[in-house]
């Protein structure tokens, strides 16, 4: 029973972002329709973010699919659609942006933040590695602490 709701559930996740492409939407000409789903495929729905706006089910996402569609429709290359969409919403609209200097942080922003954590470690590493040899050997006592310790055991053993 438990597996069946399981499996239920399961297969229900993955057909959720198939149902988000509406049948009133979708063009009459396959040819169209596919290039629309592909290049849906590649428009960052604004309001999901990390979801296309094939995959998403907002209300902003069902518009950009309809403008897509339309400008297919109207002869549009998908080059031409997506430059329409960067003017209008950003680089940020596209799922993979182009490298240039506005995104350099997105690009190699996740390289170098690899980069200063391991030096991070490697310098944790280090200091560890002589902070080891220290605590392994430490000082000796003083003449006085000596004193001290001595007059206090002899002074526990009076007590005992």
């Amino acid at each position: 029973m438990m597996r069946n709701l399981f499996l239920g559930l399961l297969l229900a996740c993955f057909t959720l972002p198939a149902l988000a492409v509406e049948p009133a939407e979708m063009l009459k000409d396959p040819a169209l329709e596919a290039r629309a789903r592909e290049l849906s495929k590649e428009i960052r729905c604004l309001v999901c973010q990390n979801q296309s706006i094939d995959d998403s089910n907002a209300g902003l996402a069902k518009d950009l699919r309809v403008l897509l569609r339309e400008r297919l429709v109207a002869g549009d290359r998908d080059a031409e659609i997506k430059e329409f969409l960067v003017e209008r919403y950003g680089d940020f609209v596209l799922l993979k942006p182009p490298v240039k200097a506005s995104t350099y942080v997105l690009w190699y922003g996740p390289l170098g933040v690899g980069v200063l954590g391991a030096i991070g470690v490697a310098v944790f590493l280090l200091r560890r590695r002589g902070g080891d040899a220290e605590s392994v050997t430490p000082a000796p006592l003083s003449d006085e602490e000596e004193r001290r310790i001595a007059a206090l055991l002899d002074e526990q053993d009076r007590k005992a």
